[in-house]
């Protein structure tokens, strides 16, 4: 259970126009606090009364917060917000990189992460006050100049070069990205007075009971259904930065319904193999991936491949890709244990999968040569191969998984392979 924390409650000041900047805060979070809610908070305060600060905080946590996942992000804003008098402080403190030897090192907690970018987003936006007596309103015109530009460019940005600010700005993108993909069109069928299949069955039970005759030709349809995804994400030094992005990425497709994915399947490996599906399935994406990365004790150590997908095939493809599961592979292909059998794995993976498409970050590279041994021994046995190292490269993922015929850079990279 959240704890309600012991800050003073401003005596001055519109308490109103206070609880809706306070709303505003908590929706930048991604709570779901329409104006319904804003005015059931009011009302509630004015009903319950706030003689103890313990009760002012429930009062807005029950007007609030409708999920558990919410109440840690609630109790952060709350704490930060209602007048904690080195609130601006301690926000700064956890968007700006500390410098080692100077201040003592403290890994924010990710609701308050997320509390000090909700209440930091953008402009400097002060909490309202009391307005002075005969004041007049002051009218801040912003110039948005250049804004439309500005995200342009950090789609294009790789993500090793991106600033703590592009940084933050870029998941804010990677939320709002959609993976299309096409439903399978399956062997089943059903009932459709539209449909392209003639339903002899139901057609002569028709005329059975108008003794025989046959009125009307009775029709099927092929049925329709979603496939599974199912994500290989490698998590060692050198795709630290960019697994991180993907798996921001990642959580925003688990998290948006009725996408057309049937579910979502992640794991990470980098030594070892490990499985994270059930942490993405948390709406709080900080929470989610400070549980997946809790779990994942190889972050940013070597690479075995091929150990990792032999782990893979072995324990988790028959569970996970049992009715034409697409399959994105994201790794460097920089595996230092090369005599782990990656080739077969890889092949097993690819027959295995209705299609297997590899996203690497080394693509971004306009010389990238196919030299490493284990990008040759993954190369011939994919269906697509494409960059990762971008926002927009992450878009593009949709053609490559919807478009059976496109490759991405596959057909290139093994023409130069050939050519050796």
């Amino acid at each position: 259970m959240a704890e309600a924390f012991p800050f003073d409650i401003p005596e001055n000041g519109r308490l109103a126009d206070n609880i809706t900047h306070f709303a505003r805060a908590l929706r930048k979070a991604g709570l779901k606090v329409g104006p319904g809610r804003v005015v059931d908070a009011i009302r509630a305060v004015e009903a319950a009364g706030f003689g103890q600060k313990r009760d002012f905080y429930w009062v807005l946590h029950a007007a609030f917060v409708s999920r558990p996942e919410e109440r840690a992000v609630f109790a952060q804003i709350f704490r930060l917000y209602w007048r904690d008098p080195r609130y601006l402080e301690q926000m700064m403190s956890l968007l700006l990189p500390a410098v080692r030897g100077v201040q003592e090192e403290r890994n924010a907690a990710a609701a308050e992460k997320r509390a000090a970018e909700a209440l930091l987003d953008g402009v400097d936006r002060p909490p309202p006050e009391q307005d002075a007596p005969g004041e007049e309103e002051i009218r801040i015109d912003v110039d948005a100049t250049g804004t439309h530009s500005a995200e342009e460019r950090l789609r294009t940005l790789d993500f090793e070069q991106m600033s703590v600010a592009e940084m933050a700005e870029a998941r804010r993108m990677i939320a709002r990205l959609s993976l299309p993909v096409r439903p399978i069109v399956s062997r089943r069928s059903q009932a459709d007075l539209r449909g392209q299949l003639a339903d002899w069955r139901a057609t002569m039970r028709g005329a059975l009971r108008r003794g025989g005759e046959v009125q009307s030709l009775a029709h099927r349809r092929r049925r329709t259904r979603w496939p599974n995804l199912v994500v290989l994400c490698d998590i060692s030094g050198s795709m630290s930065q960019y697994s991180r992005m993907v798996l921001h990425f990642l959580h925003a497709i688990a998290n948006h319904k009725g996408a057309g994915w049937a579910k979502v399947h992640a794991f990470t490996f980098g030594t070892r193999l490990t499985n994270i599906t059930r942490h993405l399935a948390q709406r709080d994406v900080d929470a989610a991936l400070a549980a997946a990365g809790a779990e994942a004790q190889d972050w940013q150590g070597g690479t075995r491949i091929g150990a990792s997908l032999h782990a893979f095939n072995r324990d988790w493809s028959r569970r996970v890709m049992g009715q034409g599961a697409v399959v994105l592979l994201v790794s460097d292909g920089l595996d230092r244990d090369t005599d782990a059998g990656l080739e077969q794995e890889m092949e097993r993976l690819h027959l295995s999968a209705r299609r297997l498409v590899w996203v690497n970050p080394l693509l971004r590279w306009d010389g990238f040569v196919p030299k490493a041994r284990g990008i040759r021994a993954m190369l011939p046995h994919v269906d697509a191969f494409r960059a990762g190292h971008s926002i927009a490269t992450l878009e593009a993922l949709g053609k490559a998984i919807s478009e059976t015929g496109d490759r991405g850079e596959k057909d290139r990279l093994m023409r130069l392979m050939d050519g050796e």
